[in-house]
């Protein structure tokens, strides 16, 4: 049985990418959704006072409630994305999309803080900032900058990964380099070596300038926990993340 909620927060989802894409239209959001596109669920919408209608009905954008809503949607399907890539080395897509429905803001917020307040999913994406966050930015002055912008010698935590493409994400994950490991710059030219895990691995330019890692000394950055290979804590996290899908 269809659930009526999800159905709803996916249309919530799509606008929040259009909005994106600078994309208005209905047409827009009808092929986003694509056979599972119904206009009644858009005007069930517009009647919760969560989208409005402009242009003759042609366009149609977020109200600030819809937009509230659907930032809380796209924030915990991309925090799931990162979690499930980062620390479990696992495919995301299926995963995130369970559980981008989930109301526990505060789980979200949990697995935002262990993860070090990425900023991307593993798309590329922007996450859109938690309280968790902002609380962040008032009491450091922790910046994240791209590996190219190091200095040779130089070492520190990588932050995230930022690219939309996922056989470059599954390779640098099968290389170690994952957030929170130390990195250390040895050389620019003729590529990026850097040493990272024990081992000396070479990175092309668009691969070294996708990975984002914390400006200042390793001392003073996030310690984001590895957790990939502590079947304890996987199982832990995990549960947590049936549990937070479950309150939705």
């Amino acid at each position: 049985m269809m659930n009526k909620g999800h159905t709803k927060e996916e249309y919530l989802e799509r606008l929040w990418e259009m909005k994106e894409k600078e994309q208005v239209s209905v047409r827009d959001l009808e092929e986003a959704m694509a056979s599972d596109f119904d206009r009644k669920f858009i005007e069930e919408l517009s009647m919760d006072g969560l989208v409005v209608f402009t242009d003759g009905e042609s366009n149609i954008g977020l109200t600030v409630d819809g937009e509230s809503q659907a930032r809380q949607i796209i924030r915990a399907h991309r925090i799931g994305e990162r979690l499930l890539f980062d620390v479990f080395g696992e495919e995301f897509e299926k995963g995130a999309c369970e559980f981008e429905h989930t109301k526990t803001i505060e789980l979200v917020d949990g697995i935002c803080t262990l993860l070090g307040h990425p900023r991307n999913c593993p798309h590329g994406m922007p996450i859109p900032e938690g309280d968790c966050c902002l609380r962040l930015a008032k009491t450091t002055n922790n910046a994240v900058v791209s590996l190219v912008e190091m200095e040779i010698g130089q070492s520190t935590r990588v932050a995230y990964i930022e690219s939309r493409d996922d056989h470059r994400m599954h390779k640098l994950n099968g290389l170690q380099i994952r957030p929170g490991v130390l990195i250390r710059l040895h050389q620019r030219y003729p590529c990026y070596v850097v040493e990272c895990e024990g081992g000396n691995i070479a990175l092309d330019d668009n691969i070294a300038a996708s990975i984002r890692v914390w400006s200042n000394s390793p001392h003073d950055q996030p310690q984001q926990k590895h957790l990939k290979n502590n079947q304890k804590v996987r199982s832990r996290w995990q549960k947590l993340l049936r549990i937070g899908h479950r309150s939705g």
